[in-house]
């Protein structure tokens, strides 16, 4: 392995006495380190890892395959051995040469081992390509398990990536050459402040692990992040109501109210001028509201989706018509709030309340009966798990969730950015959208249940209807012009199952877009970056993959396709309106107050 260092003429004693006051910092960080683990709150097991059922299901699954089919379990086993000790021979006869060079073939490219070393130095090729072997040897054995059935193989399929993925030499500071490198280089203090790093994000999260991804100190709401001009204009317990200054002379004559997830913060949608949203659509002569919800805290207990809708929906909808002098509005739904905008939107028809003109849906599911990659979590070990955690806090903390959907995609959002911050001693880098994403949010503990239990594990909304304030809400029910934006690489709210339940709902004019990209860069995709294209189909009678195999691809983002079709429904040119009316003084500016509450417990 090549070294080299930072200050070449470094005297010797100065390094010695630099290296002794790092070995001193350890001793201090580790003694935080204690305490912060002997204090840390904790959290139900069941929420870490299935239940024992689960590998004593698959442990006989394996064996009965091997009574039944000794044949095929010897072909693997003997499989893994061969390459074991084949890869073995060429390390021993590599070491033999006397000389550090590359061996014929350094194994298939992956990202994770970018550094030369991987390749050129005999151990740390030995160690990369046993343990492709070894990850090669485990999925195979667990794809080819038979007499399970398709949820548990789901599952298993899901932890057994998981154990792959956390077992990667590279997570490991004796077998990562970058970490190494970057020791040696700073006589230790890349160690230290990785420690610091580590500790530092245990505390903040009460002794649960949770990688920081972005650096906090970088931003600060209202002064480079959630910056655009606008003013609180109405606030209950459940929400603040935003109302966003104009920028063009003329705007809409029909409102359009925003209702983002309460998982996270409604910034998503103005991160900054670049690449916000709501700036973008004020700039397009809009009449422009955002609800920001409350971070809800112990005594939130027993709020469920019927406070959302009364308190948040409904009230919103009712304080805009006020504001504006509106009969009418459009209202988005992003996500768990696009879910609800549908229910309310439901309720709304039953009620023959006809405030809302039109909808349009953010990566909202509605028919859960296919739950992909969240399979793992809406079983019923898990969701006991989170229920006993409910009963135990209050709230679903948002520590627990933002765990969940980590793992989803554990190399990117857990292995890499905690190899930088505790192995490599990295400050976090200033990204918006990432700092976004470490400002969650708790959830109530009924609300969670209902949505658990009544809307994902038992699909009630699209499968006979699911029942709240007095009323059965039906998919049906969504009658509305409607337009749906759902994303290809979406892993929360897959494309295809948010096209499912467009499919059901009621409206004679729908609109479906597929955008490039996930959950998150496929919504926040302004014009300007000319990055992520997307697809358009108008026969929504086609399955999912017919209507993506004839839909058109069209270049550039899809804001403006949805703006132009929001125009058409959005009434003639008026004056500008300014936040506020003689009934609905200006509370504070935005971004507001709501926002800035931390997810504590």
């Amino acid at each position: 392995m090549t070294t080299k260092t930072e200050d070449p003429a470094l005297p010797a004693g100065e390094t010695l006495e630099r290296m002794t006051m790092n070995l001193k910092k350890v001793e201090e960080l580790s003694e935080r380190l204690h305490r912060v683990m002997t204090s840390r709150q904790g959290h139900n097991p069941a929420l870490d890892a299935p239940g024992h059922d689960l590998f004593g299901r698959a442990a006989q699954s394996w064996w009965s395959e091997a009574v039944h089919n000794p044949a095929k379990v010897l072909e693997h086993q003997m499989s893994y051995w061969s390459d074991t000790m084949k890869h073995f021979v060429q390390a021993q006869q590599t070491l033999a040469k006397g000389k550090l060079s590359a061996p014929e073939d350094p194994g298939p490219s992956d990202r994770r081992f970018t550094n030369p070393l991987w390749d050129t130095h005999p151990y740390f090729n030995f160690v990369k390509q046993q343990y492709l072997i070894n990850a090669e040897a485990l999925t195979r054995a667990v794809d080819e398990m038979g007499d399970l059935e398709p949820l548990e193989k789901n599952r298993l399929t899901y932890f057994a990536r998981q154990i792959v993925d956390m077992m990667s030499p590279t997570n490991f500071l004796a077998t990562n050459p970058d970490a190494l490198e970057r020791a040696i280089e700073t006589e230790g203090q890349s160690l230290v402040q990785g420690l610091e790093n580590l500790i530092h994000d245990l505390e903040a999260n009460n002794g649960e692990l949770v990688v920081k991804l972005a650096d906090e100190d970088a931003f600060e709401l209202g002064r480079n992040i959630a910056t655009t001009p606008g003013s609180v204009v109405y606030r209950n317990r459940m929400m603040e109501l935003i109302q966003y200054a104009p920028t063009t002379d003329e705007v809409c004559k029909t409102p359009l109210v925003i209702f983002p997830p309460w998982i996270n913060k409604y910034y998503i949608l103005d991160l900054k001028a670049q690449n916000s949203m709501v700036k973008w659509l004020t700039d397009q002569g809009y009449s422009v509201f955002m609800v920001s919800w409350i971070n809800p805290d112990p005594t939130y207990a027993d709020i469920g989706l019927e406070d959302y809708i009364e308190d948040g929906y409904l009230a919103a909808i009712r304080e805009v018509r006020e504001i504006t002098g509106e009969k009418q509005v459009n209202a988005v739904g992003y996500c768990i709030a696009g879910t609800t905008l549908s229910l309310t939107l439901s309720l709304l028809k039953q009620r023959g309340d006809k405030s809302v003109k039109s909808a349009t849906l953010f990566t909202a599911l509605t028919d859960f009966s296919d739950q992909g990659e969240f399979t793992p979590f809406l079983t019923d070990d898990f969701i006991d798990g989170i229920e006993e955690e409910i009963a135990d806090k209050g709230v679903l903390p948002s520590v627990i969730m933002a765990r969940t959907f980590s793992f989803l995609r554990s190399n990117d959002l857990i292995y890499t950015p905690a190899i930088k911050s505790y192995m490599m001693g990295e400050t976090p880098p200033a990204f918006d959208l990432l700092y976004w994403n470490g400002d969650g949010a708790n959830l109530p503990g009924k609300m969670a249940r209902q949505y658990l239990r009544g809307l994902c594990q038992r699909n009630e909304l699209a499968e006979g209807g699911f029942e709240l304030l007095g009323h059965r809400l039906k998919l049906s029910d969504v009658t509305v012009p409607l337009c749906a934006i759902a994303c290809e690489t979406d892993h929360i709210a897959a494309w295809k199952d948010s096209y499912r339940g467009v499919q059901q709902m009621g409206s004679k004019d729908k609109t479906f877009i597929v955008t490039q990209s996930g959950h998150i860069a496929g919504i926040v995709n302004p014009p300007s970056r000319k990055k992520y294209g997307h697809y358009t189909n108008p026969d929504l009678s086609l399955d999912h993959t017919d209507w993506l195999e004839d839909a058109d691809f069209n270049e550039g983002s899809w804001w403006p396709r949805w703006e132009a079709w929001l125009k058409k429904r959005s009434g003639k040119q008026i004056p500008a309106r300014i936040p506020g009316d003689s009934s609905h003084p200006v509370l504070c500016e935005a971004p507001g107050t709501y926002v800035a509450g931390k997810a504590t417990l």
